[in-house]
């Protein structure tokens, strides 16, 4: 050791400074430049040379924290198979439901038993763990299902998250799961919070999410999460052939599995199960809002596939809504990026399930006079889901003398343009109010910014809610592609010397706007927030369309001919489009001002092409139409077989048909394939040809 106080600091400044350089590269950018054995040895020198000079130590010594200094961000991980989320089941009949959909899409008898794994549906968030060779490699948030954030160091910090797996396990393997935190961590982290004035978490799970997300690991590691093993995404072996199996696996593996999850083989085992977990709701010491099913096989699973952004073989079961009163002390009405007039109300505070609640939605003007709500009155208060408040009623013992109906406005609060409700294609009226304003109602303009920029969207770093509004305010963002020019502006702007910014966060922000000018066809159409284009539906018409270039080829011809037209039913005749979506994108198109929003942000950004269905399937990137009665299989298993190998699933034969596979009681659509002479294949042809 040094032989003096001079010597002994420059060697621990030597020390501090290569450790973390070190850290950094192992958490900061997953790329170690040296062994564990010898990184291991030099936090031991550093250990031995404070202990000898206990005055060398600070707060921020690498011997008092854990993992790399603050990070500017999070990096982003695409996931190798979506995180996606599950249906919900709110009754017994729910669940029956559930089984009997199997039953009918596997074609299954009466008595063909179907083993449902239970667990508790933690009050958590999702993540999920990369192991390569039995080393935890990468961690990620679920973020939007597709694309999650990069958090491994924090993981890292997770008591039961092994590093290691034991030998034997498959080469690649991601576990997925629920970080948690417990109540009485939860209870044990708000008295330090408040001991120190800092923030005061709401409840378990907000101060799980904000734990994991700290940008500093040595925050996350003194905040005690644990995690619940209970699913998987990529890879390469599967240790059984079931679910309770491959839970099995998890524990064997050093992964915590919740105790309560149990083997199910009828509804009423379900049931007997989901009551059993909601009378121990309150004894234990985390949070569940219900109970997970999923069916057992993994044969199972793989054939009943998937439905827009859930599993078909699983569904959650939620627990009742908690309830509480309190007084309406006003409605607001907000104004959304499609014009839509939403009523919001104003509550006294008050904490329902946990939560402090001074808000909840009354979704429309029919929805006010129905339950004939009025300010003042003392309204019934639940979390929908535990999530979204709402109101139930009110008690008209304790209403006003003087209260009046509220009179929903037909004028829009935000620009005074005329608020009317449209007329269905049915013929009723719309349930929503929309401000006719369009363009020039300024609510809208910043709702669609708002959306542009959300998770969901282009998902920008640092460029939120708060910084939109404030931006578009001064002028300075009235237009995607304007955010994409604030780095060229900012001579003139000069950002870093306004209030809550810094030339630290100005570069973040310009990097993180930097990082997201590639973006993917579908996020991108999400982005544009096109009324009726949601993520599903834009999903839907990347996969079909692969470049944006060739879906804006066809839909500008709609939007010129119309809906005679063969563009428009070349749209329509997707599987899961309709003229509703077809609609709103042709009217978006044929706005000249967005025609001009759609250039200008195309000239700053580069749309990806949609991820290629695999080119070792047949009939990849085919169109097939299904007619008649199958036999080996029901049309919903055979439309996910097809869409699995990447076929594209029609609902009408067209001259872009490539496969018409008929079933017995074929009719017009066989006629018109023949006509066309398009290849017309049986069922069991059909089969041959995708490999069974």
């Amino acid at each position: 050791m040094s032989d003096t106080p001079e010597a002994a600091r420059d060697e621990h400044a030597k020390l501090v400074a290569e450790i973390r350089e070190h850290d950094r590269r192992y958490h900061g950018e997953d790329a170690p430049t040296i062994s564990d054995a010898d990184y291991d040895a030099l936090r031991r020198k550093l250990l031995a040379l404070e202990a000898e000079h206990p005055e060398l130590v600070t707060e921020d010594s690498p011997s008092q924290t854990v993992g790399a200094a603050p990070a500017s961000g999070f990096g982003k991980v695409l996931h190798a198979r979506p995180m996606l989320s599950l249906g919900n089941a709110f009754s017994e009949e729910d669940v029956a439901d559930f089984t009997g959909r199997i039953r009918r899409f596997l074609n299954l008898g009466e008595d063909e038993e179907i083993a449902i794994n239970a667990e508790p549906k933690i009050d958590g968030l999702s993540a999920s763990l990369r192991y390569e060779k039995g080393k935890f490699v990468l961690g990620a948030t679920r973020g939007d299902g597709r694309e999650g954030e990069n958090v491994t160091a924090n993981l890292k910090t997770v008591g039961d998250i092994p590093e290691t797996l034991p030998e034997g396990v498959p080469e690649v393997f991601e576990v997925r799961g629920e970080v948690y935190m417990s109540k009485t961590a939860f209870r044990a982290l708000n008295e330090a919070q408040a001991a120190a004035e800092k923030q005061i978490y709401a409840n378990p799970r907000n101060a799980a999410a904000g734990s994991l997300r700290q940008l500093d690991a040595s925050i996350t590691a003194t905040r005690k999460l644990s995690f619940f093993a209970y699913s998987w995404g990529e890879v390469s072996a599967l240790p059984a052939e079931t679910q309770s199996g491959v839970l099995k696996a998890f524990e064997d593996w050093g992964f915590t599995v919740n105790p309560l999850t149990r083997l199910c083989r009828s509804v009423d085992e379900i049931m007997s199960l989901y009551r059993e977990i909601e009378a121990e709701r309150g004894e234990l010491d985390y949070d569940i809002d219900g109970v997970v099913y999923k069916v057992d096989r993994l044969d199972w699973q793989d054939r009943l596939g998937y439905v827009s952004r859930s599993p078909r073989f699983a569904i959650a079961h939620k627990f009742p809504a908690e309830k509480a009163m309190t007084v309406l002390n006003g409605i607001d009405i907000q104004v959304g990026r499609t014009g839509s007039l939403t009523p919001v109300a104003r509550l006294e505070p008050v904490t329902v399930g946990g939560v402090v609640v001074s808000n909840a939605t009354l979704h429309n003007e029919d929805e006010i006079a129905r339950k004939d709500i009025r300010i003042g009155d003392t309204v019934i208060v639940q979390r929908a889901g535990d999530v979204i408040p709402q109101i139930l009623g009110f008690l008209p013992e304790k209403r006003p003398p003087d209260s009046k109906p509220f009179e929903f406005p037909e004028v829009c609060p935000a620009c005074g343009s005329h608020a009317v409700r449209d007329v269905r294609e049915s013929g009723e009226m719309d349930v929503r109010r929309r401000c006719t304003g369009g363009l020039i109602c300024p609510a809208q303009a910043v709702e669609r910014l708002k959306h542009f920029v959300s998770r969901n969207g282009f998902d920008i770093e640092g460029l939120g809610a708060k910084q939109i509004e404030m931006f578009y305010e001064t002028g300075e963002v009235m237009a995607p592609a304007d955010i994409f020019t604030l780095k060229a502006r900012n001579d003139r702007l000069k950002l870093e010397e306004r209030e809550g910014f810094g030339e630290l966060s100005v570069k973040n922000l310009f990097d993180a706007i930097d990082e997201r000018r590639k973006i993917g066809m579908d996020r991108f159409l999400n982005a544009l927030g096109i009324r009726n284009i949601g993520q599903q539906t834009a999903r839907v018409l990347a996969a079909n369309y692969l470049s944006l270039d060739a879906l804006l080829s066809v839909a500008r011809k709609a939007a010129e001919e119309g809906p005679e037209s063969e563009a428009w039913a070349e749209l329509t005749n997707i599987d899961g489009i309709g003229n509703t979506a077809v609609s709103a994108l042709t009217e978006f198109l044929a706005e000249p001002h967005n025609a001009d929003v759609l250039e200008r942000l195309l000239a700053e950004v580069e749309v990806q092409d949609f991820d290629a269905p695999a080119q070792d399937s047949p009939v990849a990137g085919k169109t097939v139409v299904f007619t008649g009665t199958l036999e080996a299989m029901t049309r919903d298993e055979a439309k996910a077989r097809a869409e699995a190998l990447g076929a594209k699933v029609s609902g009408s034969v067209s001259k872009k048909t490539d496969y018409v596979v008929a079933g017995p009681g074929a009719g017009s659509k066989a006629k018109k394939a023949a006509d066309l002479g398009i290849a017309t294949l049986t069922e069991q042809e059909w089969l041959e040809l995708i490999g069974g």
